[in-house]
């Protein structure tokens, strides 16, 4: 299988100790019975159970996997006020919210970012035109956030994943683009997590390793997974 994903040298350039880790899954069908949204609301919820082992400071902003990201965060130029999808989700178990079923793979995705404290998101790979990269911004490459009527493009050095059409993702791991979000009409999908450091990466090998199970015993497929490391010279 070809990849359908590169890392642009800008981006080692700013986390040389990073590793993405890629799940590609072809043949899904994401229209799927009550049943199994039944099984994925459940692995969400036992999931926000598990993801309180990440919060074990009595301020939220104290927790390891907080203070990572936030300063992974200020070495690229970023939209005001953008997390990472990780804090997002931590803050809400924080705060004692929970978690509604939208669709099998983006159930199961998050269940992984819950339970193993690690960033994971999902595209459809028949939206993305050609290669997705994972890279600098030029600047100004077009963006529509989900639950948007408006563009929002990329800033000059913004950490994006993007494709020949705009941006697909802003912020590192922020905010995803409605062009490419998963639905259930999705039949092909690109999954990736991501490790900014050592500990994170032996973390986010068996987080993909996981996802790989679930989406194969929920929804029948297996998937082919490709980790990206910086090339040694």
């Amino acid at each position: 299988m070809d990849s359908k994903f590169k890392v642009d040298n800008s981006f080692w350039d700013i986390f040389p100790e990073a590793s993405i880790s890629v799940l590609t899954i072809k043949g899904i069908d994401n229209k799927v019975p009550s049943a199994v949204i039944a099984r994925t609301q459940e692995l969400l919820n036992s999931s926000t159970i598990k993801s309180e082992k990440h919060l074990t400071e009595d301020t939220f902003s104290s927790n390891a996997i907080i203070q990572d990201w936030r300063k992974a965060f200020t070495k690229f130029k970023k939209k005001k006020g953008a997390r990472s999808s990780i804090e997002a989700l931590l803050k809400r178990v924080s705060q004692g919210q929970k978690f509604n079923s939208i669709n099998p793979l983006v159930d199961i995705y998050n269940s992984i970012s819950l339970e193993y404290g690690v960033p994971c998101g999902g595209e459809d790979l028949n939206k993305i035109s050609d290669i997705m990269h994972l890279g600098t911004a030029n600047g100004g490459e077009a963006f529509r956030p989900l639950g948007s009527d408006k563009d929002d493009p990329a800033l000059p050095g913004e950490v994006i994943y993007y494709d020949n059409e705009g941006a697909i993702c802003r912020s590192f791991n922020w905010r995803e683009a409605q062009r490419t979000m998963l639905t259930e009409n999705t039949t092909d999908a690109i999954m990736v997590i991501e490790a900014i450091n050592e500990e994170q990466q032996i973390i986010s090998e068996k987080a993909i390793l996981e996802l790989k199970y679930r989406i194969q015993n929920i929804l029948g497929i297996e998937g082919q997974i490709e980790v990206f490391t910086k090339p040694q010279k």
